[in-house]
Order: structure tokens, then C-alpha cells, then sequence
């Protein structure tokens, strides 16, 4: 079956974050091993930022690489993703880290792509009736 257009464009994206993610990662673990060297706290907490955002790329990367290949297993950590973003935005929003704007943009970008990953050719390109 041939690949849904939206599906290449969800994979690119995801490829592309993932990347920059990774450098993102990388630039983290080493700030917080040279400020943590230096005996300051903030260093644990920055190397630790770095190891979420390094676990969350290889995510990524792997999510692109399913939706790619139209592997069964992508749909479902698809629609996990987009989840995890959700429950994000509104930790981000209850915390005050983010406004009403940013919230509404992550909710509505999470609801369409799991409005689209439930259409039904989406569903079949990946073997789910």
C-alpha cells in the first residue's frame, strides 16, 4: 500500500525533531557535566533535562522511521505520542510555564494528527481495519 501523504509529512517532521533533539540532548548532558564539575547544583538538573530530551528524540527517530516503513507498531506509538503531548501541554499550562495561546495551538495540532491517525485509509496503510 502506498504511504498517506500525511503520514511522509508526519515522518519528516518527526526525523527533523528528532535530530534536532539529539544535538538539543547533546548540548544539555554536556552543560550540566561542565556546570556540575564545577560544584554547582543546577548541573544534575540540566543533565537530567538532557536525558529526557534525549530519550523523548530517540522517540521520535523511531516514530519516523515507523511511520516511514508503515510498520504496524507506529500507529499505536503514533497515537501514544500525541498523548504524551496532550498530558505535556497541560502539565506546561498548570504550571505556568505556558499561556492559554500555547495550549490552545498543542491541544489543536495533537487533536487533528489524532483525528487524521484514526482516519480509516490511515488505519489500513498501517494493517488496522
Amino acid at each position: 500500500m502506498q504511504r498517506p501523504t500525511g503520514i511522509t509529512v508526519m515522518a519528516v517532521l518527526a526525523a527533523i525533531g528528532g535530530v534536532f533533539g539529539l544535538l538539543a540532548s547533546l548540548a544539555l548532558l554536556g552543560a550540566g557535566a561542565a556546570v556540575g564539575a564545577a560544584g554547582n547544583g543546577l548541573g544534575g538538573l540540566a543533565f537530567l533535562a538532557g536525558i529526557i530530551i534525549l530519550a523523548y528524540s530517540v522517540l521520535s527517530l523511531v516514530l519516523a522511521y515507523g511511520f516511514w516503513t508503515l510498520k504496524p507498531w507506529a500507529w499505536p506509538l503514533g497515537i501514544g505520542v500525541q498523548v504524551l503531548g496532550i498530558i505535556q501541554a497541560v502539565l506546561q499550562f498548570m504550571n505556568n510555564s505556558a499561556n492559554v495561546v500555547n495550549l490552545v495551538i498543542s491541544l489543536a495540532i495533537a487533536g487533528v494528527i489524532l483525528w487524521y491517525l484514526y482516519q480509516p485509509h490511515v488505519k489500513a496503510a498501517f494493517g488496522r481495519a
